[in-house]
């Protein structure tokens, strides 16, 4: 049997019509599927300079091509669009269980092009594609809508439901997509394109099979790699990890991370566990990323990871995930079946806003996630507005009579529900950081931080400059899983790809700064890994354990049948994120205007903390990754040459 379908679906959404595209092999050799068969489809389907909130931008939910096929970590699906937030390639990545029921839908993407006047929502099942009226569900907060559709829905099995809440249907441009009751497919305002077509939901109740070329060689890597993977480690208490994070921030050497400590934490406590060590290395921003941890000096008690192991009901895994990162739960007398923390959200309403009270973090989490907005870019937002209240660039008389102060937890509260509802001050908010400075004073532009319109997660690029680099040259920009010189070390590449070298255990930390070869092939090489593994359906928490303890490469050949090489699996990655550059420059983006906030790369520097006096020179790590990329040097546009040697010269009709 094949992992794939070999075709997918085409809605449109104004005609009310179905139709069914045969997807040969040779594109799925060439872009594999996820977000590589994605990008294909979008470049070729969507009309240059296309309105990210009108009917010509296209919206994919787009599973990976070994989801389903009995390889570990590979139950990711990716959305993909024109974003509304940044006007660049859009995606987005979640996991849950609704990768898996696209194909057995018997589909490897489903896309929509148009919009509709009316709410609807897309049911398949047994029955085939349909388009129903979505009126009663719409005002409906997302998880509301997924308990009702599969009340209306369940025969045999319960459907798996992708939708929208509130937030999208405003169209704000932080809104994401929700499934699995309020796991969040958050980023690039993807939502926002779901609500100006006014699908609200999507139902899927197909039974079709996925296979493998290869299943029991398939299933003896997954038993090899659950072997070596879920290996006994005693993951010491959080204050532990605390003081380690701490003693590595003063360390004067960097010291390279294992993969196998990342796998013990996550499993222990989900992402969150990663927050105590981030805030003692200096990579947890404070106060907007201007404050430090001396701005919070009681954090790590006050918010605890070890707390949320004691409010975890049960743990939650995604398809055909080993770990189990996820949980549900509860807090007495206020929330009930809701999904914990993750590291980014954690920071977002807690170190970021100056709030040292953790049920606040779970109360907004909860909100946000069945309301369908980003909690990166909500809290990034946040921090904004606080800011620029603090410094007088906002009154009580623009917020409505909210006093946002540092801390202050009922304002934070009720300015969230208003960006919800683009109700009050909130409305200047709900668009994020980008176009609320439009709204207001210009020098507002001082405290937004984001790069290209996209508000940063939560990883301090003056600890890892690979953070502000990838999130000012990926095409989509602000991203932080899109690459780091962190991933660099765990990945572990050089196990599997010739030509790149290792790190060494213990560095000096100077050189984290460099645009020699070292570091720009490093960068280039995450960049390709990552939209090869995202075209898998690869989790990337997954990959962090390592390459040579998460056999992708073989997987790939095992459920395939190819018996293609790493390097050339690298290759299909270096394609894809060309692809996508050429996407943007198709749509008039200059590739130079994309920068982190310069805050981020030292300017000025932080007088206090692990960070204290870094700086660098983030145009000259832009221009090295270029380089080697194969981008023009100086504009960041993909060569003639490249174009050539990837075979997307006819695709993209050359370079611009």
């Amino acid at each position: 049997m094949k992992p794939t379908t070999g075709k997918v679906l085409w809605v449109d959404l104004t005609r009310k019509t179905f139709h069914e595209e045969i997807i040969p092999d040779e594109m799925y050799r060439k872009y594999l599927a996820g977000i590589g068969l994605g990008a294909a489809l979008l470049y070729r389907e969507m009309p240059p300079k296309a309105d990210p909130l009108g009917p010509d931008n296209i919206l994919g939910f787009m599973p990976g091509l070994l989801t389903g096929a009995g390889s570990f970590f590979t139950g990711r699906w990716m959305a993909v669009a024109k974003s509304p937030l940044t006007g660049t390639w859009g995606d987005s990545n979640c996991g849950g269980t609704l990768a898996l029921a696209i194909k057995q839908c018997g589909y490897d993407g489903i896309l929509f092009k148009g919009a509709s006047k009316q709410p609807v929502y897309l049911l398949i099942d047994a029955n085939g594609p349909q388009l129903l009226d979505a009126s009663a569900y719409w005002g409906k907060d997302a998880v509301e809508t997924e308990d009702l559709l599969i009340a209306a829905h369940t025969r045999k099995k319960k459907p798996a439901v992708a939708a929208i809440g509130r937030a999208g249907e405003k169209l704000s441009l932080i809104s994401g997509i929700v499934n699995d009751r309020g796991r969040l497919a958050g980023r690039s305002g993807l939502g926002a394109v779901m609500g100006s077509k006014k699908l609200k939901a999507v139902v899927l109740n197909g039974s079709q099979r996925v296979g493998a070329h290869d299943p029991v060689k398939t299933k003896l890597l997954s038993l090899k790699c659950s072997r070596d993977v879920m290996l006994p480690l005693k993951i010491l208490p959080s204050r532990i990890v605390a003081g380690l994070g701490h003693f590595l921030g003063w360390l004067p050497l960097g010291f390279t991370q294992n993969g196998l400590l990342v796998a013990g934490i996550l499993k222990k406590w989900g992402s969150v566990g990663t927050l105590p060590a981030s805030v003692g290395m200096g990579d947890t921003p404070f106060k907007n990323w201007d404050g430090t941890k001396k701005d919070m000096p009681r954090f790590n008690q006050k918010v605890d990871a070890d707390f949320v192991l004691k409010t975890e009901t049960k743990k939650y895994h995604c398809r055909e995930c080993p770990l189990g990162c996820g949980g549900i739960v509860e807090l007495e007398g206020k929330l009930k079946e809701s999904h914990k923390l993750e590291y980014e959200t954690a920071a977002s309403f807690t170190s970021m806003l100056l709030i040292d009270d953790i049920e606040f973090a779970y109360e907004m989490n909860d909100l946000l996630n069945r309301e369908g907005m980003d909690t990166i870019s909500a809290g990034g937002t946040m921090a904004f507005a606080m800011e620029c209240y603090e410094k007088g660039w906002i009154t009580t008389e623009d917020t409505g009579g909210i006093e946002l102060t540092w801390g202050n937890v009922p304002a934070a509260r009720q300015v969230f529900e208003q960006m919800i509802t683009r109700t009050g001050f909130g409305a200047v908010l709900a668009d994020g950081t980008r176009l609320a400075v439009k709204k207001l004073k210009p020098a507002t532009a001082e405290a937004a931080i984001h790069a290209g319109g996209q508000e940063m997660a939560y990883h301090d690029p003056r600890l890892d400059p690979g953070m502000g680099l990838h999130a000012s040259v990926d095409p989509t920009p602000g991203r932080h899983t899109t690459g780091a010189q962190l991933y660099y070390d765990l990945y572990k590449l050089w196990t599997r790809v010739p030509g790149l070298k290792p790190v060494t255990q213990f560095y000096d930390k100077e050189t984290r700064y460099l645009d020699d070869e070292f570091r720009m092939k490093g960068a280039v090489a995450v960049s390709n890994f990552t939209q090869f593994y995202n075209s898998m359906g690869m989790c990337y928490f997954g990959m962090l354990i390592g390459v040579d303890r998460v056999p992708i490469f073989e997987w790939a050949n095992s459920v395939t049948g190819w018996n293609l090489k790493p390097e050339e699996y690298m290759q299909i990655g270096h394609r894809i994120q060309t692809l996508r550059q050429m996407f943007n420059i198709r749509e008039g983006i200059d590739p130079r205007s994309i920068n982190v906030n310069k805050r981020l790369f030292g300017d000025p520097p932080q007088q206090v903390g692990p960070n204290k006096g870094v700086s660098f020179d983030l145009e000259k790590l832009k221009k090295g990754y270029w380089r080697e990329i194969g981008w023009d040097a100086e504009t960041g546009i993909p060569t003639a040459a490249t174009l050539d040697q990837l075979e997307l010269s006819q695709l993209t009709g050359g370079a611009a």
